[in-house]
This record gives structure tokens, sequence and C-alpha cells, in this order.
């Protein structure tokens, strides 16, 4: 009990260490995907943390797996390296035995994963995509460049001369009214002031000492001038303002869970056979005319004629029901892909412990640098099979099943097969052959340090 302790112990800190540093790249580079979509917008601090909350839903499905990897070649790696692993075998304790403890613990991980992708990730998503609509629709906020026309408000031009940064005051104001049309009103103002409506919606101009000029393009022979000392506009505001939409509406595929996505599967397969059904009656329809007794022709010429006849007129009503066919196969796969995708990523947990057990043991090199290169190298054959098992899944030249889980079952017989080496003899993997190409410069530069 004690060494299936201290083997946890050795697992755990790497884990949450690789955990929080790959969340950290994954979350710096969300920053700077969506970093353009929200400069000059105005958002609160609010909205840009839950924004960054919510995108840990898909960050930690990705990450989990990986930060197993990462955590099993530091924690065999540092025991290889300690010597721990020798002295365990001599005690009767084989590499099948040391195993079984992380292993049962990746199980429990991805026994919790499973729950996540089914009951929060979903969430998690679905508010994703909606708050990330909701920022799309909002407008930058409203910037005045002095000397130079903004048309930013709907249905107003305005023209400020000087602008005033220390206490936000303008002067020399000219505004083009157009929200009346067919009557145009330019406001003109040696000084004012802009500010929002505590509700945001209004937009309001200040203004003093100034004229109104008022005309109307279907009356040529009015024209209105007004003086004023003090005059406000309110202007519209919406489109500066945020608003964030309740959660509700239509889910994609990975913003409902499992279990949600086989009745819809159930579903579009009822509607399949309708389809198939209607198919197949429109195929026998044309295929086996109706008898005409009053026909001089023969037999299999009258057959012809009338399958001729038939082809023509069913062709546009099979078209549509094959395309139908088409588009529901497609759907089908689509989800199945997503229902695969929900079991083999917390999978990966698994395999990825068969995998890290023996390497670490090999490498006897527990470092973060030495983890994070071999884990590197396994992520992109994962992904490579998974991103193509998906995309051959949607083409249906696979099934979903064998596109989305060849990965798992790859990695995992090679994780086995490593396993059993390695628990069968003494295996050392060393990197020293990248010595060889190291220029002759270097080394030589290097000795005289040693030597020092």
């Amino acid at each position: 009990m004690i060494i299936v302790k201290y083997i946890l112990r050795n697992h755990f800190l790497p884990f949450i260490f690789a955990s929080l540093i790959l969340i950290a790249v994954f979350l710096l580079q969300f920053v700077m995907k969506v970093a353009d979509k929200l400069v000059g917008k105005g958002l609160g601090a609010w909205v840009i943390t839950k924004l960054i909350g919510l995108s840990l839903g898909y960050i930690l499905v990705l990450v989990i797996p990986m930060a197993v990897l990462i955590a099993t070649l530091m924690a065999f790696g540092n025991m290889s390296q300690n010597n721990e692993v020798t002295i365990f075998k001599a005690t009767g304790i084989s590499l099948y035995k040391m195993i079984i403890p992380p292993l049962i613990a990746s199980v429990f991980v991805a026994i919790g994963l499973v729950y996540f992708n089914n009951n929060i990730y979903p969430d998690a998503n679905h508010e994703l995509r909606i708050l990330q609509e909701d920022i799309a629709r909002k407008k930058p906020t409203l910037s005045l460049v002095p000397g130079v026309f903004s048309q930013e408000v709907a249905s107003y031009a305005i023209l400020v001369r000087e602008i005033d940064q220390t206490t936000n005051e303008l002067k020399e104001i000219t505004i083009y009214d157009y929200s009346n049309p067919p009557k145009v009103n330019i406001v003109t103002a040696e000084e004012g002031k802009i500010y929002f409506t505590p509700t945001q919606k209004k937009l309001m101009m200040d203004l003093k000492n100034g004229e109104i000029h008022e005309s109307d393009n279907n009356q040529q022979d009015v024209y209105r001038k007004l003086r004023f000392t003090r005059h406000k506009i309110a202007m519209p505001a919406e489109q500066f303002t945020f608003e964030q939409s309740a959660p509700g509406g239509p889910r994609g595929d990975r913003e409902i869970g499992a279990p949600e996505m086989k009745v819809i599967v159930d579903s579009l397969r009822k509607i399949q056979s309708t389809y198939l059904t209607e198919f197949k009656s429109k195929i026998s329809a044309t295929i086996n005319p109706a008898p005409n007794p009053n026909r001089e022709q023969s037999g299999n010429e009258y057959v012809y004629v009338k399958v001729e006849q038939r082809l023509r007129a069913n062709q546009a009503a099979m078209s549509d029901v094959l395309s139908r066919l088409e588009y529901n196969r497609k759907e089908i796969n689509r989800y199945m892909v997503e229902i695969h995708k929900k079991y083999s990523l917390p999978f990966a947990c698994i395999v990825f412990v068969l995998i890290g057990a023996p390497l670490g043991t090999m490498t006897r090199k527990g470092g973060i640098g030495m983890a994070s290169g071999i884990s590197l190298f396994f992520f992109v054959i994962y992904w490579a099979f998974l991103i193509a098992g998906e995309k051959l899944a949607d083409r249906d030249l696979l099934s979903p099943f064998v596109g989305i889980w060849s990965a798992n079952f790859v990695l995992g017989i090679f994780g086995v097969a490593l396993l059993i080496k390695t628990a069968k003899e003494k295996v050392t993997l060393s990197f020293d052959f990248i010595t060889k190409y190291i220029p002759q410069s270097w080394k030589q530069q290097e000795e005289p340090n040693e030597n020092s």
C-alpha cells in the first residue's frame, strides 16, 4: 500500500503541473485567436473573464489526456533515473504491478472526463457560442477624430474640429441629422459634450451656442434656421452596448451530450428507412409498369418503352429522394462521430499510461523537457489519426467507430507491446545519436569550457 501511494504521489504533482502549463498554452492561443474581435468594443472585465472561463470547456477535453502522458513519463522517468524501478524489480515487484496504480487512476480520470464531456462541456460550449455571437454583433465604441466625419451612429454624421482629451469637451461641432427623411438637419455649435445615458441606450450630445439649419427635400422653398444657447440631441446607441442573450435555442452537435445525440440518430435512422421505402417503391413502379391489353406492341418492346417513359417522369422525384438520403446519411455520420469522440478521448488517458510507463522507464529521465518532447510526438500521431478518421467517417469512407477509435487501437497495441518488452528485459532509450548532427566547431568550443 505504501508503494502504491508513493507511485501515485509521483504522478500527482507532474499531472497538476502539466495540466496548468497546457491550459496556459491553450488559453494563450485562444486569446490570440479572438483578440482582434474584442479590441475596441469596450467590453467589461466580467465579459472577458466569462469568455475565457467558458473556453476552458473544450481546453480541458484536450489537456487532460495530454497531462496524463506527461505525468506518466515524468514519474516513471524519475523512478528509473533514481534506480527505484530496479529496486522494485529486485524485491519482486514487476513493471506490470508498478503500472497498476496509475492505470486504475487513469480509469477514474477517464470516467470523470466522460461525465464532463456529456454534462458540463456541452453547456459550456453552447454558452461560449452564444457569447461569441453577442460580442460579434456589438460594434466598436464610438471614436471621434478631430477634423474627420464619424458615421458610426446610424443616420448621423458628426464632425468635431477640436477634442480636449482631459476634459472630454468638444469644440466647433457640425452634425448632419438624416434620422427623419426627407428632412435634413444641420446642427452647428461652438462647444459641447458627448456621453452615454446610464442605460447605455442613448448617446447624448449636449451642445452650447449654436444653430440648427433645417431643410426639406420635398419642399425646396422651405428653410428654417434656429439659434440656441443650449441644445441636447439623443441619438440611438444600441449598437454600442453589449447585451448578452440567454442560453437557449437550437444546439449544434458539440453542444449536446451523447444520450441526446443517440436519440437524434435514432430519429434520423427512422427517417432514413422511410426514404428508402419511398425510393424502392419508385424503382418498383418504374421497372414494373401496369399491363396495357390494348397495346399492340410485343412484350419486351412494350416493357422497354414503358420503362423509358417512367424513368423520365420519375427522374426528378428519384433525384430528390437520393439527395435527401445523402444528406440524412451525412447527418447520422456527423452525430455518430461526436458520440464516439465523447468516449474515445477519455479512453486515451488509459492508452497514454500504457505508453508512458515503459517509455519513461526506458529514457531514465524525468525532466519536463524530455517528457514534453516525447509527448508531443505521440500527440501529433494521435491527432493525425483522429482528424483523418473524422474526415473519412464524415465522407462515409470509414465507419465512425473505426475512424474515431483507430488512434486508441493503434497506440494501445503499441503501448502493450512496449510494456511487455520493457518488463521482460532492461531496455534503455538513448538520444545520443543526436550528437552526430552537432557541428564539430561547437564540440571543440565546449571542450575547453569543460576542462576549465
